[in-house]
């Protein structure tokens, strides 16, 4: 076992000089198994408390509509804040996760979240450098971006689909 010069002695002894794959590699499918076959049929049967994300997706919409509404109608209400802020983080963090399909769904909410900070500060900055500050229209630009980005994805998707179809 002889190493090339300019090789360490680790680096001549590693499994990949020899074509053997690193974890990073390799990709591991699991397969549903015999013993997990109860469990599944149980989580897919329908009833209540079974599936909450169509309701729980309404009840964001709903709330992120009222932070809205609250804040560009200027009303005097405990929950204009907290609703507002909701609406501010909510709606860029769907956008940008619908635009992250690929990446599983904790890497995928933390990404779009950090994305939807990115997206507000942007904003922020930039009506401060304008000196054209308030908060309508912050309010209008965080949803008018937010729209801009949802729509270049559903364009996405379609093309996708309308090229797919056509070969």
């Amino acid at each position: 076992m002889t190493a090339r010069l300019g090789l360490r002695h680790i680096e001549a002894r590693h499994p990949a000089r020899w074509g053997a794959k690193s974890p990073m590699q390799t990709l591991r499918i699991k397969t549903p198994s015999a013993d997990n076959a109860g469990e599944d049929a149980e989580r897919a049967r329908p009833g209540p408390g079974r599936d909450l994300s169509p309701l729980l997706a309404g009840a964001a919409t709903a709330i992120g509509a009222v932070g809205a509404l609250l804040a560009l109608t200027d009303a005097d209400s405990p929950l204009r804040g907290p609703c507002t802020l909701f609406f501010l983080l909510a709606a860029p963090a769907v956008a940008i996760g619908a635009a992250l399909r690929g990446l599983d769904r904790f890497g995928r909410a933390l990404t779009a979240l950090a994305g939807a900070v990115v997206l507000d500060m942007l904003v922020a900055q930039g009506m401060l450098a304008v000196h054209r500050w308030s908060v309508r229209g912050g309010i209008l630009a965080v949803t008018a971006l937010s729209l801009l980005v949802l729509m270049l994805v559903v364009g996405r998707e379609k093309f996708r689909s309308k090229k797919l179809g056509q070969e």
